[in-house]
């Protein structure tokens, strides 16, 4: 099941590629803000509760289909690039077993305790 998992997530990760690929900016744009959806982990600096709440925030997929899907219908490209740079990025991090947080602590995860 797990391979099953990392495939169905690099797909979504070549899919968002692929989106970035339609807009009209410079790759640079992706590779610069890829990571910044990890900023959720500042949470952790407060506790396990807050690092997991902004964590899973700023790694949900469903947050970033809006965002892309708002700003494409509203033409603003910030926003549906934001979306895609969100989706890419939630489906790197699930390829490589960070999946959303439980309060227990950052290496428990709904995809299981990372480092097993």
């Amino acid at each position: 099941m797990k391979t099953t998992i990392k495939l169905e997530e690099l797909a979504m990760l070549l899919l968002a590629t692929w989106a970035f690929s339609l807009q009209d900016l410079s790759w640079w744009w992706f590779i610069g803000l890829f990571f910044v959806p990890d900023v959720g982990m500042l949470g952790y600096l407060i506790n396990n509760k807050w690092g997991a709440l902004f964590y899973n925030f700023f790694h949900l997929k469903g947050l970033a289909i809006v965002i892309g899907l708002t700003g494409y219908y509203l033409k603003l490209q910030e926003l549906e690039v934001a979306g895609i740079i969100l989706f890419a990025h939630s489906s790197f991090d699930r390829l490589l077993g960070y999946g959303l947080k439980f309060e227990k602590g950052f290496k428990f995860t709904h995809l299981g305790e990372i480092g097993n």
